[in-house]
């Protein structure tokens, strides 16, 4: 069974054993708007829990996708370069961005479930 997580900034991942696929929640997508272009890092690239893992760009602005966990990128989601606008259509799903070996499982357990993010939008809507 897959279990979804998500922080402050609107980052979601989704845990299948020590790898998770991380993207943008359905809340971020509809804030920014239109998704035009999405920049993903190269596969083996390493970042820190909170440090920049992507950017995604819309007709709005442009935004950082900060890494939910430290980890190592092991793929990355290229359909969302030619067609970013899978972002806008299933954030949660196919509009993923990269998937990462986790290096901390422990760090998942600091992020809010999804009752906890749905309440936790309540506050800011």
């Amino acid at each position: 069974m897959t279990s979804l997580r998500y922080t402050k900034d609107h980052e979601w991942i989704r845990l299948e054993g020590d790898t998770g696929t991380v993207g943008i929640s359905n809340y971020a997508q509809a804030q920014l708007g239109d998704v035009v272009y999405v920049e993903l890092p190269p596969v083996g690239k390493r970042f820190g829990k909170g440090e920049e893992a992507a950017v995604v760009e819309s007709v709005k602005a442009a935004s950082e996708v900060f890494a939910p966990v430290a980890g190592e990128v092991i793929a990355v989601n290229t359909a969302l370069e030619d067609a970013p606008g899978i972002v806008n259509e299933d954030a949660e799903g196919a509009g993923w961005f990269v998937k990462v070996k986790i290096a901390n499982a422990a760090e998942i357990e600091e992020l809010m479930s999804e009752a906890q993010y749905k309440a936790f939008l309540d506050t800011i809507e």
